[in-house]
């Protein structure tokens, strides 16, 4: 009774593309993929900037004085 079979799932998905769409469908899961690659580079610079921070590795960037 409880169990999710394949059958259910491919109903449910119908249901979800008769309702939205495949144009909105298609673009939620685009948007989707944005924010998980976003989410996923996030989290892989946040360890570098940490190690950087310990090392004391950090290149230091002109200040607006040094241009002129």
């Amino acid at each position: 009774m409880g169990e999710i079979s394949i059958g259910k799932l491919l109903i449910v998905a119908v249901i979800f593309v008769l309702l939205f769409g495949t144009k909105k469908l298609r673009t939620l899961g685009s948007d989707l993929g944005c924010a998980l690659r976003g989410f996923q580079n996030a989290v892989k610079e946040e360890p570098q900037s940490k190690t950087e921070a310990t090392t004391g590795n950090q290149v230091a960037s002109p200040s607006a004085n040094d241009q002129q």
